[in-house]
């Protein structure tokens, strides 16, 4: 996935103490069906295990997450029975939620080879000041069919509560040197890489 790096503290949540944590809260709560491993958690988000169980041990003693062991590992996943679940997911989903969704769905689409969330979203990401965008802007790079990109944002936009608007790029025009003024601003702006795992797509 994306490469998790010392950040300023969090600009699309200000509630929060770190973007480690929303990005961490996000993937649980917008996959309240899964749990995973401690040690998994570290390698998503490219922390060291003790980030993540000193974050851990906080949600947990807050009840915001739910653990059990299973032989060595500690298992995690959302606590979905509390009483702040539905409306932390919905405010979850509407900040941190385009890292933990759009590579996942983005997947499922034949040809995709990279995808970069882009424009106001990306830049609170990267903790420039403003207000939460309206909207999650998404360069995608491979010759993707547009039914299926279509397709891939519709579904994004369910589970995010907000508009996504895909932009598909052929690897030779994302790799031109220059003369393209949106690629130009693109790439003077701030960039956030999603992961993009390969699998059997349709």
């Amino acid at each position: 996935m994306f490469q998790f790096m010392k950040q300023p503290p969090s600009v699309l949540l200000p509630l929060l103490r770190s973007p480690f944590q929303g990005e961490l809260l996000a993937w649980l709560f917008l996959h309240p069906d899964e749990e995973y491993a401690q040690v998994e958690l570290a390698r998503r988000f490219s922390v060291s295990a003790s980030t993540v169980t000193r974050e851990v041990d906080r949600l947990a003693a807050a009840g915001l997450v739910a653990e059990r062991r299973f032989g060595n590992l500690r298992m995690i996943r959302a606590d979905t029975d509390t009483v702040v679940a539905r409306p932390l997911t919905e405010l979850l989903a509407l900040t941190y939620g385009p890292v933990a969704v759009l590579g996942e769905h983005l997947s499922e689409v034949a040809a995709v080879e990279e995808a970069y969330i882009y424009g106001s979203w990306a830049a609170r990401y990267s903790g420039e000041p403003g207000r939460v965008p309206n909207d999650v802007d998404v360069l995608v790079v491979g010759a993707v069919d547009e039914d299926d990109l279509y397709d891939a944002a519709r579904a994004a936009e369910r589970r995010l509560g907000r508009e996504v608007n895909m932009r598909r790029l052929s690897r030779d025009v994302w790799e031109s040197s220059g003369g393209d003024p949106f690629l130009e601003t693109v790439r003077s702006r701030p960039l956030v890489r999603l992961k993009i795992e390969k699998r059997d797509v349709r």
